[in-house]
């Protein structure tokens, strides 16, 4: 496979990172559409390593988690046994953004499931330094996932969201009922009320539907493939922390956290993709004709 250049690397990473489908940035690229994906792939696990090696020691004061829904291939309730087997079904993606600086701290691809939720408030306490407050919703894994991870050394509230009985107009709608209120429980610490909110999480999954494809509904753009999905999450927070300057702060998240100093650019984001290493064969390939050249003269 040819490589790409840089300035058609940006080219379609920034048509990703835009909510363009696999099939319009072949269209409008010209670029292959397995070497788009090759590019997804590779991009998505530099992106993974990135954060995972960088995105630590935060000072985070208010955390707040949250799950969206999409699905991979097929929706849990039309696929086959063995589409299953093959991944298909519904993925859940955790997220965890600090209030303040608009970070996300954490994220996961995965079920919505206890081990799930285990593994995701862990990652969250293993990037975090101090005693944060935590708001999550309602969901019955998350307090001893937070107790395991965070012990005592946390305050801690749930917020459940009360939604109406929808009536004959809003069950026809692809949409959930009209929230009529909303019940805080403390679960431990002393969390200060007026902070208690998922509002910053909840916004941070629009921002992953409008900006990637895989998550808009009612389309034929989503998720063929769980490692394609999981790669396209990776490099959608990348992106959100680094090279997207957030409105309200006018820096990027990971400027306002104290993990750069510039806005990256494409060229950056690209640039975390390794270099390749010529193959062996290619490298004796070379020393022979080199070696060949040099009798001749």
């Amino acid at each position: 496979m040819n490589r790409l250049s840089t300035a058609k690397r940006v080219q379609v990473v920034s048509a990703l990172v835009e909510g363009n489908s696999i099939n319009a940035i072949v269209r409008m690229t010209g670029v292959a559409k397995h070497t788009v994906l090759n590019l997804l792939r590779d991009l998505g696990i530099a992106c993974a390593e990135y954060h995972d090696q960088n995105v630590r020691g935060l000072r985070v004061k208010r955390l707040q988690c949250d799950e969206i829904w999409s699905f991979v291939g097929a929706k849990k309730k039309a696929a086959s046994p063995e589409q299953k087997q093959e991944g298909w079904g519904d993925a859940w993606t955790w997220t965890g953004i600090d209030a303040d600086t608009k970070l996300c701290v954490s994220y996961l691809v995965g079920l919505r499931d206890k081990g799930c939720t285990f593994e995701f408030i862990q990652d969250c306490a293993d990037r975090i330094v101090g005693r944060p407050q935590i708001t999550t919703d309602a969901l019955k894994a998350y307090p001893d996932a937070i107790e395991a991870a965070f012990g005592s050394e946390v305050d801690y509230a749930q917020l459940h969201k009360i939604y109406g009985a929808p009536d004959k107009e809003e069950a026809r709608r692809y949409s959930p009922s009209a929230i009529i209120g909303t019940d805080m429980k403390t679960v431990c610490g002393n969390p200060d009320p007026k902070h208690v909110s998922t509002s910053f999480v909840e916004r941070q999954n629009l921002t992953m539907r409008m900006h990637m494809r895989r998550f808009t509904r009612l389309t034929n753009g989503f998720s063929k493939k769980q490692e394609n999905h999981a790669h396209a999450v990776a490099l959608h927070f990348m992106y959100y922390n680094f090279c997207k300057v957030h409105k309200t702060l006018r820096v990027t998240p990971a400027m306002q956290a104290g993990l750069t100093d510039h806005i990256w650019t494409l060229e950056e984001l690209c640039a975390l993709i390794p270099k390749k290493v010529a193959a062996k064969s290619t490298i004796d390939q070379d020393l022979i004709r080199r070696a060949l050249e040099s009798v001749e003269k």
